[in-house]
């Protein structure tokens, strides 16, 4: 049958065994990266190699060229393939170290969203992780009472609320546990006085920040931040957690970290709030103004609306609690009132130069992303 003479079923038949046939190779490339990564843990080869993603992106829209389809399209598709590569290896690694072979864990609020992703970082090497939560513990972890527990495990990670995580810290001090002691909150100002109790009693314990969410899989671009609070054992301990992963490691103290925090998340949720709030409040339909969106509405519409999906309690939280909160909110205000004052007086000399600061101040981030890209 010529193609002409296909029918509508026909193509679409075909379609589909195409991409059947596109499936199995990514499987194929699954298979490769998995020895890849034997091959660079035998050879301590770094997981990730920048300059090599350039030629494999370069070649794909080369290639894409030639072939008469969009280059763009060659891109998107391999920077999705070396992604999922990345992951493959990064996971490899991880679970070929074997840090947690033979070794406890307990994780306080397991049962939570990042509890649950340390729960599965840390049986992913090897522990035995346990897990106290009220509301039940992934598969595969044992739940445990932490307050009845012997508190003998290697790691005790605390992912439980901000509001509840210094007085649980102060209860571990009184008990002092033999093993490492980190929190991963948010904010570390609120737990103080809880982990210079435990620090007080002798106990090894840090304090570290994930600047990621509970749903990420590739580490690699993402940063931990690891706040010293002077156990030098701790810190390192916990840091070799994940020397295995591309997770860029940050090492900072308790006040600096919550000072750029203010920044980092207080001001970036307070725009979003405030944005979405401003839309909300407007009159406006929202089908409406998606009829007539433009690509800067649309990109801030998709993170505003990502950062409505989250828990108003924890964001709340972050906006209360930082004793440097006031700061950033205060710098978002004034923002915004130089920027309505310039439009309001017809500045234009004044807005030009609000725009040309801020191109300048971003400069060197976007500097980094393209020497990364």
């Amino acid at each position: 049958m010529k193609p002409d003479e296909m029918s509508l079923a026909d193509l679409r038949r075909s379609l589909n065994e195409i991409d059947r046939q596109l499936l199995a190779l990514v499987a194929k490339r699954e298979a490769v990266s998995r020895r890849i990564a034997d091959v660079k843990r035998e050879t301590g080869y770094p997981t990730r190699d920048y300059q090599r993603e350039r030629e494999v992106i370069v070649d794909a829209r080369d290639v894409a060229e030639q072939l008469g389809i969009s280059p763009a399209l060659a891109e998107t598709l391999m920077r999705l393939l070396i992604r999922s590569s990345l992951t493959t290896q990064e996971q490899a690694s991880v679970a070929a170290h074997g840090l947690g072979s033979g070794r406890r864990a307990l994780v306080i609020g397991g049962g939570g969203k990042m509890g649950r992703w340390f729960v599965e970082f840390l049986a992913s090497q090897g522990f035995a992780v346990e897990v106290a939560d009220p509301a039940g513990a992934p598969s595969g972890a044992l739940r445990v009472d932490w307050r009845t527990s012997d508190l003998r495990h290697d790691f005790i990670v605390l992912a439980t609320p901000l509001g509840a995580t210094d007085d649980i810290l102060k209860e571990l001090a009184q008990r002092h546990p033999p093993g490492v002691v980190f929190d991963v909150g948010s904010l570390k100002s609120p737990l103080r006085a809880g982990l210079l109790a435990l620090k007080s009693h002798g106990c090894r314990v840090t304090s570290i920040h994930p600047m990621f969410g509970p749903d990420t899989e590739l580490l690699s671009g993402r940063h931990v931040v690891f706040v010293d609070l002077g156990c030098a054992e701790a810190l390192e301990q916990v840091r070799g957690l994940f020397a295995p992963t591309m997770v860029e490691q940050v090492v900072m103290g308790l006040e600096e970290h919550d000072r750029l925090i203010a920044y980092v998340l207080g001001l970036s949720h307070a725009l979003n709030i405030a944005f979405f709030t401003a839309l909300a409040e407007s009159g406006e339909a929202a089908p409406r103004l998606a009829r007539m969106s433009s690509t800067t509405f649309d990109a801030q519409l998709d993170v505003a609306t990502r950062v409505a999906q989250e828990s108003p309690e924890l964001y709340y939280e972050i906006q209360r609690l930082n004793d440097y909160g006031a700061e950033s909110l205060a710098a978002l205000a004034e923002a915004v009132e130089r920027i309505r004052a310039a439009v309001q007086s017809k500045d234009h000399d004044g807005f030009v130069a609000l725009m040309s600061r801020g191109r300048e101040y971003l400069e060197d981030r976007r500097s980094m992303a393209e020497r990364r890209a």
